[in-house]
């Protein structure tokens, strides 16, 4: 037992993100470049569902539900289930739905654990190119065709050589924060939109150095905040507080590059 995983074996938390992933690929990948319909949440504004977030999210729950009936369960598409403790499993099916139904491969099946409020195991799998990263305490690994490797960040630590993305301008112009955004969008070396989690992804395999984003909800970051953690990074809001509950977030390959970007966030 793990006390840091709430007392559950490593391996079956492991096996459980490795199979919610597995499922979910069963309901993404034939409905992906297959011209299924497009709903949208949101009337003020374009946010995308489909069929396929939805049954993916309805399979994972159903083999987390089965596994782990006292425990609370967070999902995207879905409401919440409650638990009767202090262990929650959090699920965003498609991360990057609007990518998905682009036919663009950036997507993923996010899936992670939370003990306490705390974010300590997740996954990122994109089905499609094969590729999974994967976080236990104290682990960040990278999986494709069978080969796994650890993964760590970059050593950057200043905004001037820091490769930055978000998932679009549209999330800084629908929180208010455009001008703020700005100042940072000037202050690095070049900046990628359109990553969606696969950004973080690249950020915690030292591809990218500093992912800055707006208003996220909790399945939006929560899966993802072991895996940057552990492969060296740091994760925090705007604010500097902790990101587990989303809003205003930003993950940095250095402590420094993390202050830096901080206090230009601050103005």
């Amino acid at each position: 037992m793990t006390t840091e995983l709430g007392g559950l074996p490593r391996d079956l938390v492991r096996d459980t993100l490795l199979e919610a992933a597995a499922i979910a690929a069963t309901h993404t990948l034939p409905r992906f470049r297959a011209g299924l319909a497009v709903d949208t949440k949101e009337t003020d504004h374009f946010d995308p569902v489909t069929e396929a977030d939805r049954e993916a999210e309805r399979g994972i729950r159903d083999l987390i539900g089965a596994r782990f009936p006292d425990h609370a369960i967070i999902g995207e598409e879905w409401a919440d289930k409650p638990g009767a403790g202090d262990i929650a499993w959090i699920i965003d099916p498609i991360d990057g739905t609007r990518a998905f139904i682009a036919g663009v491969p950036v997507w993923g099946t996010l899936v992670g654990l939370m003990v306490g409020g705390r974010a300590v195991a997740g996954l990122m799998a994109q089905p499609f190119t094969g590729e999974t990263w994967l976080s236990l305490p104290g682990e960040a690994t990278y999986s494709r065709h069978g080969i796994s490797q650890p993964i760590a960040v970059s050593a950057v630590t200043t905004l001037k050589a820091a490769k930055m993305t978000a998932t679009s301008p549209d999330i800084f112009e629908r929180s208010g924060t455009v001008a703020t955004w700005d100042r940072l969008r000037h202050s690095v070396l070049t900046t990628r939109y359109g990553l969606d989690c696969y950004g973080y992804a690249l950020m915690a395999s030292g591809q990218i150095d500093l992912v800055v984003e707006a208003a996220l909800k909790p399945v939006d970051i929560a899966p993802l905040i072991p895996l940057i953690r552990n492969a060296g990074g740091i994760v925090t809001t705007w604010d500097g507080g902790p990101a587990e509950q989303g809003g205003h977030c930003v993950a940095a390959a250095t402590p420094q590059l993390h202050a830096e970007a901080l206090r230009v966030l601050a103005g």
